[in-house]
């Protein structure tokens, strides 16, 4: 059977892009994971609030390594596009963000971040969502973005809604934490939505 509905962004554009770099405020960038990451990769799988809020597991240097070419190889098979948060002179990274679950064909993913202590406080993961999201919507040409957090992490709630990530509803027992079920928040915006 042929789909008489056009996929919303053609297979292979991603891959024909190169990941770009982004300038923040605060001296920060985004930019693509590199070896010198690895330290970071694996402090962020020990650090108790990452812990909490995103469930990762633990990493030893050698799989931070392999994680971090996953990665790489994910934007080349147009899955997922992940960026390091670090600092603009250079230095390891201090948190991450990215786009997840990408369905190219529907126009659509979710964007998931996380910051260790060393990037928490500066203000950085708003125009971070806010920059990855204008990129998602003008340069790869999604139409929808969403953003789930635990209805118990206001933190990632106030980040979503001030980057223009209006809520659109709470899905019940959604996701399984260390502590139990978690009700999760679900915001996400449209490509034709007004700027922020």
């Amino acid at each position: 059977m042929i789909n008489s509905i056009p996929p919303v962004v053609p297979a292979g554009r991603m891959r024909a892009l190169p990941q770009p770099e982004f300038e923040l405020p605060g001296g920060l960038l985004l930019r693509p994971w590199a070896a010198g990451d690895v330290p970071a990769l694996v402090e962020s799988c020990l650090d108790p609030d990452i812990l909490h809020w995103n469930r990762p597991a633990l990493l030893t240097p050698a799989e931070a390594e392999e994680r971090i070419a996953r990665w790489h190889a994910r934007w080349q098979d147009e899955e997922a596009a992940i960026w390091a948060v670090a600092p603009v002179g250079g230095g390891p990274a201090v948190g991450l963000i990215g786009i997840g679950d990408l369905d190219l064909a529907g126009g659509s993913g979710e964007i998931l971040y996380w910051l260790l202590p060393a990037g928490r406080g500066r203000g950085v993961m708003v125009p971070a969502t806010e920059r990855v999201s204008r990129w998602a919507f003008e340069d790869l040409g999604l139409h929808r973005i969403r953003i789930t957090h635990s209805v118990a992490n206001p933190a990632s709630c106030a980040i979503a809604t001030k980057a223009g990530f209006p809520l659109e509803g709470t899905m019940r027992g959604a996701l399984l934490h260390a502590d139990g079920w978690h009700d999760e928040h679900l915001h996400a915006r449209l490509r034709t939505d007004a700027p922020v």
